[in-house]
């Protein structure tokens, strides 16, 4: 097996580079190494590693994938070639950053065909020892069954899904993460801290508040979306990330596209927000359309903004305000979150009522709880 060694910082730092194979696409696979020391000690380090490449070789003849030769990470890799298309991006991102991290350097190389529940188990004991969260190490598993059943299925029943008949560790009570619903003061400091620094974010921010949408449903709100009149807007897309980019997209569920009140403070927030808008792309020669993107940072907003981006910047405001580093933007649409956000923006509970439709006992309570702090 082929290995190659190089200088890369003087004057003892080498890369070491070994052919792996070709993946099921075709393409050349290689795996890299950093070693610092002599050159003689490189290349021992470069042996040792070659032979380690052979003993756990998970690239397999693309001419007879499924065999009881067949890896994890060859059974994934034909999972990706032949599934993901009809997967969302950021869902796709998620899977391999999983993979990557947690299984492709570990129980990824075994063959499938060797692998036993025992097996699975062990390893999800040792994820949960290693810190992960339950919900990380159930999508782990999630991740891994759909890996090994589709391997049955196309192996036409050769190789076994062990997997299926595992069970995930038990978690104490305790080591649930649970989303905490921010206090209204906390609510006022954000708004005011993103008021204060940048219009586009405090407008972002306060309708995710008054509304509960999903981030990248914010990103993809366009000025047609926005009736000033009628003090409502339409949730009919969403923004989720690729490696191309953000790109827009249908909401995640058909129940996801409906058309949402907003309350007089919010209408008059992006009512500004739209003036300030339309003078930045008078200054740049452009024209601010309805089909422009309402939080976009590009002047005319031609390009939405990217998710990721506005998490970001709301975890900045978040720091300049002094809020606890536990709330996040989904925060401010969970459940038991939603009542102190309405009394930060003076949403009166009446009016987020007719918002969702109906009335909400328990967060009824918790806004009446408020109201007598």
């Amino acid at each position: 097996m082929a290995g190659s060694l190089r200088l890369v910082k003087a004057p003892d730092v080498y890369e070491l580079r070994v052919y792996v194979g070709r993946d099921l696409s075709g393409r050349v696979k290689h795996r890299y190494e950093r070693f610092t020391g002599n050159k003689r000690g490189a290349q021992r380090a470069l042996a040792a590693l070659v032979t380690e490449v052979e003993q756990a070789r998970d690239v397999v003849d693309p001419e007879n994938i499924w065999a009881s030769s067949t890896t994890l990470n060859a059974a994934f890799d034909a999972w990706k070639l032949n599934g993901w298309q009809d997967l969302s991006p950021s869902t796709t991102r998620r899977y391999e950053s999983i993979w990557q991290v947690h299984v492709e350097r570990s129980i990824g190389r075994r063959k499938i065909s060797e692998l036993s529940a025992y097996d699975f188990e062990r390893f999800f004991r040792k994820l949960k020892a290693d810190g992960l969260a339950r919900a990380s190490v159930r999508q782990t598993r999630a991740i891994l069954n759909r890996t090994c059943r589709l391997a049955r299925r196309w192996s036409g029943g050769v190789l076994p899904n062990p997997v299926a008949e595992t069970e995930l560790p038990n978690w104490s009570m305790d080591a649930d993460r649970v989303v905490r619903a921010p206090e209204a003061t906390e609510v006022a400091a954000l708004l005011r801290a993103c008021a204060e620094e940048d219009q586009r974010v405090a407008a972002f921010v306060r309708v995710v508040t008054a509304t509960g949408v999903r981030r990248g449903e914010a990103c993809a709100l366009r000025w047609s979306d926005v009736d000033f009149e009628a003090r409502t807007i339409t949730i009919d897309e969403s923004i989720v990330a690729s490696r191309g980019g953000a790109i827009v997209k249908g909401p995640k569920t058909r129940a996801s596209i409906r058309r949402l009140s907003i309350d007089t403070g919010t209408v008059e927030v992006l009512a500004a927000l739209r003036d300030e808008q339309r003078e930045l792309a008078a200054m740049c020669d452009t024209e601010l359309t309805d089909e422009s993107f309402v939080f976009s940072f590009e002047p005319g907003g031609a390009t939405p903004p990217y998710p990721d981006v506005m998490s970001h910047a709301f975890a900045s405001m978040r720091d300049r305000a002094k809020v606890a580093s536990d709330v996040h933007l989904h925060s401010l649409r969970c459940g038991l979150g939603a009542p102190p956000a309405w009394a930060a923006i003076g949403m009166p509970l009446r009016a987020e009522r007719a918002r969702r439709g109906r009335g909400d006992r328990v967060n009824g309570e918790h806004a009446r709880g408020q109201e007598t702090r």
